[in-house]
């Protein structure tokens, strides 16, 4: 079995940072595209930022220049550096791995179980 475990999460004034990890354990064979997600009460969940296995990064727009996304494939490990952060980014933030397993040929999507971030003074 594979697992993705996100922490981090809190609250924290407007304008702080905050750091999320997500490590993937389990029987693991390779991690390819890993990202971070979100969802905000009564919305729906939307991506945030991606990085391949080269470390190749995309963001969406509202987080350029205020989150980044790193990933440290020795420990299975993706990031999210939130600096900046305002009212707007509260939500349950979720990490995605393209995962293949050792039993497995071919990769599919796995997710974390979430983590809160409230941002609020």
């Amino acid at each position: 079995q594979v697992q993705l475990v996100e922490s981090g999460g809190g609250l924290v004034q407007p304008g702080g940072s905050l750091r999320l990890s997500c490590a993937a354990s389990g029987s693991i064979g390779s991690v390819y595209t890993m990202a971070w997600h979100r969802q905000a009460p009564g919305k729906q969940r939307e991506l945030v930022a991606t990085i391949s296995s080269g470390d190749s990064t995309t963001y969406v727009d509202f987080v350029k220049g205020r989150f980044t996304i790193s990933r440290d494939n020795a420990k299975n490990t993706v990031y999210l550096q939130m600096n900046s952060l305002k009212p707007e980014d509260t939500a349950v933030y979720y990490c995605n791995a393209f995962i293949r397993s050792f039993r497995e040929t071919l990769a599919r999507p796995y997710w974390g179980q979430g983590t809160q971030v409230t941002v609020s003074s």
